[in-house]
């Protein structure tokens, strides 16, 4: 593990650059990757999401 130290936009053009040396299929495994990693605050099943009511695309996870 590397600790980068710098302005937001330095590393977020840092990261956009070690993305997209990539390939095409390296970019889906390491998208899939960053999912699998991110663990999302548990909601109730009941409760609207912000992103409804503006139409955007939301992905689920059904723990059951």
């Amino acid at each position: 593990m590397e600790i980068f130290f710098g302005s937001k936009e330095e590393n977020n053009k840092r990261r956009e650059e070690e993305f997209l040396k990539l390939s095409p299929a390296g970019r889906v495994i390491a998208f899939f990757k960053m999912i699998e990693e991110t663990k999302p605050l548990s909601m109730q099943k009941d409760r609207e999401h912000p992103n409804d009511k503006k139409g955007n695309f939301v992905l689920r996870k059904d723990d059951e």
